[in-house]
């Protein structure tokens, strides 16, 4: 049996503070048991993620605590996660969808499953997980929605509840090719990751006439702005920059 002289006699030399659970205890004891004091505010930074989305050059953007618990916060309140949930995060933590993947179940104590490194990119793998592992929440850019919707399996993801797209324009036809394929909701957001993952949501419409899919209205505590080369604010129904 290895001892905890022989457990520390392995370890190499280093200039870091090694604590001896076992020898220390009566001291490690005497500290409080209580909760540390939290020293992060609202305005601290929770994340960088790098970007070139808004300029063309990559740089890093800074979010806040405040900006993406705002974010969460909404999409709890909008979609109504339960423990009964579960999400497949596939998105890689380079990119700014990985955050709500990761947190948003966690949250409500939702089951998380995690898909192998590369297989966000493999839609017959995705659309097998999904079954196996009773998938109910996904995310997928609309090029990856379109791949999978592809798959004769894809069919078969009957468990699905929220499908959400965003990152790309989500197109007309793909919207129909969904409803065609699958009961679940579709839902399309949009935002730069400047902005804490999204600004705006739509559901898409089954029935729906319109010759586009939108990208919506504002989130929760958000505004948005139609401005002209000018910056200034456009009337209704005259085109301009968001």
């Amino acid at each position: 049996m290895l001892t905890a002289d022989g457990l520390r006699e392995r370890f190499p030399e280093a200039n870091c503070a090694v604590v001896d659970l076992i020898r220390d205890w009566p001291q490690i004891a005497q500290e409080s048991d209580s909760n540390a004091d939290p020293v992060a505010t609202s305005e601290n930074l929770a994340y960088v993620i790098y970007t070139s989305g808004s300029t063309g050059l990559p740089k890093g953007a800074m979010n806040t605590h405040r900006g993406i618990c705002n974010r969460l916060l909404w999409m709890q309140s909008q979609y109504a996660m339960t423990p009964k949930d579960c999400v497949l995060q596939k998105t890689p933590f380079s990119i700014d969808v990985s955050v709500w993947e990761f947190f948003w179940p966690l949250m409500v104590g939702a089951e998380l499953v995690v898909a192998r490194p590369g297989g966000h990119r493999d839609a017959d793998y995705l659309a097998h997980l999904i079954q196996e592992s009773s998938i109910t929440i996904i995310h997928f850019v609309p090029s990856m929605l379109a791949a999978f919707l592809a798959e004769p399996a894809a069919r078969h993801c009957a468990s699905l509840r929220h499908v959400i797209c965003s990152g790309e324009a989500l197109p007309l036809s793909l919207q129909g090719d969904f409803f065609r394929a699958l009961p679940a909701r579709l839902h399309n957001l949009y935002g730069p990751t400047e902005a804490a993952v999204d600004v705006t949501f739509w559901e898409c419409d089954r029935e729906s006439s319109l010759n586009t899919v939108p990208i919506g209205k504002p989130i929760a505590n958000t505004q948005v702005y139609v401005l002209d080369r000018l910056l200034q604010p456009v009337p209704i129904g005259v085109p301009g920059e968001l």
